[in-house]
């Protein structure tokens, strides 16, 4: 009965968003190719048909993978896909990365988007963000919040599990897709980001999924490279150390570690005191 109900529960929050969606009358998906903005918009798509448009940001922090298949997502289903270029590092106060580096980001990201939905009359910007997103330190949803940026798979209350389940029943190729954050996440507070860096750790984590491991995060310490995998894939990793230590030293990291405790979202935030007020906002992971 707990299951029938459960079930119940998720097909009713999939139909609150459903009729969430067309009351917009049609609107611009932000879109990375995750698990809840691919969700989202084959939703959308289904709803609003042509007055629905995909707007993917180009950039250092997004790997070509992730660019690549919201490319091929949006030829597969015939949704119009628009490709956004765009440099956070010419975004004041991002590149030395302080602890609202995040909200920095996603303020500039949507004025953008708000902009492009104005010049193609549509009346609104959809973001991915999902009800579990509610703890951790997320500050990017402050810009969310001041630019009236609507988060409908939160607002009808839908978990990751829910998401990842209804996806399924869908058939859509990122039901069970790892979460991903952008590169930028990698970078300690303080920690200048540079191009270099992104691409560095752009280059170590595609190595990593290469050869099979599927939750990656390649945390950026300095010269420091603290490998973050899922605990399963723990010992496939010290198996392989000799040579996955070898190639991410060729790529510029000096030394190279495997974090014990496996991957976590959010990790970089656990040194903020737990008492800081910013822990109440939004994070990356």
């Amino acid at each position: 009965m707990k299951q029938m109900a459960s079930e119940n529960d998720r097909d009713v929050k999939l139909e609150r968003l459903r009729a969430l969606l067309r009351e917009t009358g049609g609107a611009v998906v932000s879109f990375s190719a995750g698990v809840d903005s691919t969700f989202l918009l084959k939703v959308a798509h289904e709803e609003l048909v042509e007055r629905v448009v995909a707007v993917t940001v180009r950039s250092h922090a997004f790997p070509k993978r992730e660019l690549d298949e919201a490319v091929a997502f949006c030829r597969a289903e015939g949704v119009r896909h628009e490709i956004l270029d765009s440099d956070e590092l010419d975004i004041p106060g991002f590149a030395e990365n302080p602890p609202d580096r995040c909200y920095l980001c996603k303020k500039a990201l949507f004025e953008r988007l708000l902009a492009f939905a104005r010049d193609n009359g549509l009346s609104s910007v959809l973001e991915g963000s999902n009800i579990d997103d509610d703890g951790d330190y997320r500050p990017g949803r402050r810009a969310i919040r001041e630019l009236g940026i609507s988060s409908p798979l939160r607002e009808v209350g839908l978990t990751k599990d829910e998401i990842r389940e209804l996806s399924r029943q869908m058939g859509l190729p990122t039901a069970d897709k790892p979460s991903f954050a952008c590169l930028a996440s990698r970078f300690p507070y303080g920690e200048r980001i540079t191009a270099a860096g992104l691409k560095r750790v752009e280059r170590a984590e595609q190595y990593l999924l290469d050869l099979g491991f599927e939750q990656v995060r390649v945390r950026s310490h300095g010269d420091l490279a603290r490998m973050e995998l899922s605990s399963a894939d723990i010992p496939k990793a010290v198996a392989q150390r000799e040579k996955i230590h070898a190639t991410l030293k060729g790529f510029g990291f000096a030394y190279v570690a495997l974090d014990l405790c496996g991957y976590r979202t959010g990790s970089l935030n656990e040194v903020l005191p737990a008492t800081d007020s910013r822990r109440g906002s939004w994070a990356s992971a």
